[in-house]
């Protein structure tokens, strides 16, 4: 029995959820270029620009649904007082996600209604939309278009066009060949096997490979308590991933020498910075002259902070960073003050009412390792946070607590996206979760070693080199922006060509 018409037309939501296995865990990236090529057939079917930004919309709210369903996990922590908000936020963050693709549609589409450059126009006017939503409200460049070919062999090219680059490389050949089954023509499907050849042709010409890890090379000991987020502040079990990480941090290996540097995932102390030197005598005696930085939080005042602290080889504290770029209503709330007291407070926040931001990008001096640039959990999935550092680093330092996001998809798509911040930067990467999965990344992208998912253990790792500077490190997504802008604006000769036929 056929479905009835009012159904089919509701069939790119269908398309859009198929598209999203492109994204981590399941990286059928594949499925990147034939999702977004039905997309275009679909928009240059389509004669209006409302029809365009309605099925734009549609196949949108299926993508983020399916590829951000992790969203529900932490309001599962507390299920009894929060789980009924669950199917409200993915909702919400399904369907206002997909608003930047209807709005781009529809901009295209008023742009360029028909013929060769309403392809073009597609392509640039949705990644312009996915560069707009990396920003507005402090931004939340997940599950980017370009993030569905991190699994695929055109990874190294995000050297020099980042994630954009690479939703460029998606859109392009899925543009035309979407025009190609519109139009019943092979021209432009021809044209964008093409590119698709010189693409992947490029990836393995021009990238260099990372070195690898000299005989001198700084060993660094990654250690993953698996505390899950409902025990993680339970009076009882705090006392036992304490003591893990502790043992941890002091075990030996007869076949080699003690780590350089001890590295603990964020918030992982139950005890505020704060607490005096007591607190420092016990981890400085666990690291046994090894350096330690370790997340924890501190408080100033009246204000707490999400911290990452360093201590030296003595057992002093040579340095702190603050996270700067918080989690709006994860560690802090908009208006949080008159929230406040109404009992409403941030989820990963556990003093206080929420964190304060700290100052901005900074560098760590690591004894023994280089200038490190921490980025704290959130921090790691916008590439405009590393360009801030005021100076190019020996490598990044990610310290996170992906606890909050479930076991399904959300920490494999983290990881993805510290896998894409090393290729752009060509630099190694560090990743330590709480629960994974904690990581050492080579500056091409490849995980060197990692521990998996929901286990506990540590691993010591010899730390890479970092390779030479990336395009994309100096000039970021602007080359990207820049050709997606002339892809959208393609179309002006032709628009005005139309409104001076129109008044004559």
């Amino acid at each position: 029995m056929p479905l009835p018409p009012r159904l089919l037309r509701f069939w790119p939501l269908l398309a859009g959820a198929l598209t999203a296995s492109a994204q981590a865990p399941l990286s059928l990236w594949p499925m990147a270029f034939l999702g977004f090529a039905a997309l275009a057939q679909a928009h240059l079917s389509v004669g209006t620009p409302r029809g365009a930004a309605f099925r734009g919309w549609l196949f949108g709210t299926g993508y983020f649904a399916a590829a951000l369903f992790w969203i529900v996990e932490p309001f599962m922590v507390d299920a009894a007082r929060d789980g009924w908000m669950a199917p409200f936020a993915l909702v919400l963050m399904a369907t206002g996600l997909a608003l930047f693709w209807g709005g781009a549609l529809w901009a295209a589409k008023a742009l360029a209604p028909r013929g060769r450059v309403a392809a073009l126009a597609f392509a640039g006017a949705l990644v312009l939309a996915e560069a707009l939503r990396g920003w507005i409200f402090t931004g939340f460049p997940w599950a980017l278009i370009g993030h569905g070919l991190i699994a695929s062999p055109l990874l190294p090219l995000a050297a020099f066009g980042g994630a954009h680059g690479l939703g460029l490389l998606v859109l392009l050949p899925a543009a035309l060949l979407g025009r190609a089954i519109a139009r019943r023509r092979l021209l432009p499907g021809g044209v964008a096997v093409l590119i698709f050849i010189a693409a992947l042709s490029l990836s393995l010409v021009l990238p260099p490979r990372a070195l690898p890890a000299g005989p001198d090379a700084p060993l660094i000991r990654l250690v993953q308590p698996n505390a899950a987020q409902r025990e993680k502040w339970d009076p009882e079990m705090v006392p036992v991933f304490w003591r893990r990480m502790l043992s941890y941090t002091a075990a030996s290996r007869p076949d080699q020498r003690r780590p350089d540097l001890v590295i603990w995932p964020e918030t992982s102390v139950p005890y505020l910075l704060n607490e005096g030197e007591a607190l420092t005598e016990v981890l400085a005696e666990a690291a046994r002259g090894s350096a330690l930085a370790v997340g924890i939080q501190r408080r100033e005042g009246a204000r707490y902070y999400n911290s990452l602290a360093v201590l030296d080889r003595s057992g002093e504290i040579h340095d702190v960073y603050d996270k700067h770029h918080l989690v709006p209503f994860g560690e802090y709330l908009p208006l949080g003050d008159q929230l406040a007291k109404l009992g409403i407070r941030a989820f990963a926040a556990q003093e206080g009412f929420g964190y304060s931001a700290g100052p901005g990008a900074a560098l760590l001096q690591i004894p023994g390792i280089g200038a490190t640039l921490p980025l704290i959990c959130y921090e790691a999935i916008f590439p405009r946070d590393i360009r801030a550092a005021p100076a190019r680093p020996d490598l990044l330092l990610q310290v996170t607590n992906d606890a909050w996001f479930g076991s399904l998809s959300g920490p494999y798509q983290h990881l993805a996206q510290a896998r894409l911040r090393a290729v752009e930067n060509g630099l190694p990467m560090i990743r330590v979760a709480n629960t994974g999965v904690s990581a050492l990344i080579s500056a091409d992208g490849a995980v060197l070693d990692s521990l998996a998912l929901n286990t506990e253990g540590f691993l010591d790792l010899a730390l890479p080199p970092p390779s030479a500077p990336t395009p994309y490190s100096r000039s970021g997504d602007l080359p990207a922006l820049l050709l997606a802008l002339l892809l959208l604006f393609s179309a002006l000769p032709g628009l005005i060509h139309r409104r001076l036929g129109a008044l004559s």
